[in-house]
């Protein structure tokens, strides 16, 4: 990693910067520390909106693949060797257009190398867009320093200084402050500790970082974000350092700080279970490319693609090779499901028909339904999405499996089994306790629920 870089975010670790002004939903005290009252701060929230608007965003990289670029580095540039060889540059965010509402937290969500902490670098000024324009509110800050953007930045590492106090580590950043901005000594002390009462470490304060928890440490990292009174908290991967108990904790904390607060936060992560638990949108990217944009449960819902829809869900969508013949699913030899028989499910539908045996729906008919997976689909080759809660114990139901076993979870049954059109080794199927499994029998049956099953074309991988 290139040392300005580095440099960049030691600073945006420790070193204040300006504030444009206080937004709507931020901690009471924050604003009496400043000598005004809630109704000035309402005021001046209602002006300053800190939405961040993203306008076709571009980030490359030169590639640096040594290998690549042999030959024509060799040879030179007009030896006659072909182009193809020079290496071409990476696109690590490829025309990323979004708004991002004021006061909401965003998920920036995707595997590693899809994008994510380049695209919450381009924001935070740590890195500057090969094209596109980054809006605050109304401020284009495509090319304003980072210090000069008002952003807290927490990063996974935490970047707390272990000869500090966690009250210094917090006042750190205030004591930074020049000029007209620089505070008093009391108010800097009334700050830090109203920061570190919001994320609950107001106990901690005397102690150093080694004497911390992972997830105290994490806290620590976002008071001190915080008492900055950002317009913008980022938050790149600040769970990745804590086991799964405190990681559980310190995301339900996160959400509640931003509540609190109402800033506007965009959150970094690979863990679509993270994401998904305290987001208002989610962002799924792939190598540079923004898949699909949307609240949590919608996407989950209703994936755009086969790669959203495997990305997201523990355990993870079954996937088969299936055909559409006849209005008909076909997975194998099996006709899971009839399309005269699938809905979408909406407002309007009480219940849905499953497994190809109908029931009274209200609304739109199967037949004429946007939803319907199959219906208005010409015979092809598909793939076929099953959610793991799709499935439904049936002894005369229409797709068949060979039973491999049985897992008692608790308040669920996992059954573990195989079928020839899976591309998954496994086919997990979760039903309810109440279901008992024959695991004497070698095949085990099911009907579908069709709000849990999706199509996608086989060459393209997009929902049909």
């Amino acid at each position: 990693m290139d040392m300005h870089f580095i440099r960049k975010r030691m600073a945006l670790s420790g070193k204040a910067w300006y504030t444009v002004s206080n937004q709507k939903g931020r901690v009471t005290v924050l604003n009496q520390l400043q000598g005004r009252n809630d109704s000035d701060a309402d005021m001046e929230s209602e002006e300053n909106d800190m939405e961040i608007r993203l306008e076709h965003l571009t980030k490359k990289f030169p590639n640096r693949d040594r290998k690549s670029g042999w030959g024509a580095r060799r040879h030179g540039k007009n030896s006659g060797v072909s182009n193809s060889v020079i290496p071409q540059d990476v696109v690590a965010v490829n025309d990323f257009t979004f708004t991002i509402p004021d006061g909401k937290l965003i998920g920036l969500l995707g595997p590693s190398g899809c994008g994510k902490s380049t695209t919450l670098n381009l924001i935070s000024g740590l890195l500057a867009p090969t094209s596109g324009r980054i809006f605050f509110g109304d401020d284009n800050v495509t090319e304003l320093q980072p210090e000069m953007r008002g952003i807290g930045l927490v990063f996974q590492n935490y970047a707390l200084y272990p000869h500090l106090t966690v009250r210094q580590n917090i006042m750190f950043p205030l004591e930074n402050r020049k000029g007209k901005d620089r505070l008093s000594k009391e108010q800097m002390l009334s700050m830090a500790d109203e920061a570190a009462r919001l994320v609950q470490i107001d106990k901690l304060m005397e102690r150093r970082p080694g004497e911390l928890s992972g997830g105290q440490q994490q806290r620590v990292a976002i008071a001190r974000a915080l008492v900055k009174q950002p317009r913008v908290l980022l938050l790149d991967e600040p769970l990745s350092n804590l086991d799964a108990r405190l990681r559980l904790q310190t995301r339900d904390e996160i959400r509640r700080i931003q509540r609190e607060t109402g800033i506007t936060t965009v959150f970094v992560t690979h863990d679509q279970d993270e994401a998904m638990s305290i987001s208002d949108l989610i962002v799924v990217m792939k190598e540079g490319v923004v898949q699909q944009i949307g609240k949590p449960q919608e996407v989950y819902d209703s994936p755009a693609n086969l790669f959203v829809a495997k990305f997201l869900g523990t355990p993870p969508i079954n996937v088969f090779e299936g055909q559409v013949r006849g209005g008909k699913l076909y997975i194998g030899e099996d006709a899971v499901l009839d399309a005269g028989c699938v809905t979408a499910r909406n407002e309007k539908t009480a219940e849905v028909p499953v497994g190809g045996f109908a029931r009274k729906s209200e609304g739109k008919s199967a037949e004429n339904s946007a939803g319907g997976e199959t219906a208005g689909v010409p015979d092809r080759d598909v793939w076929v999405g099953i959610r793991p809660e799709g499935f439904l114990l049936r002894e005369d139901g229409p797709f068949c499996c060979e039973l491999n076993g049985v897992e008692v979870m608790g308040r669920d049954i996992s059954v573990l089994s195989k079928n020839k059109a899976s591309v998954n080794p496994v086919v997990r199927s979760i039903i309810g306790t109440e279901n008992k499994v024959d695991t004497s029998s070698p095949v085990v049956r099911f009907a579908l629920r069709p709000e849990k099953v999706f199509l996608f074309d086989r060459s393209s991988e997009e929902r049909l």
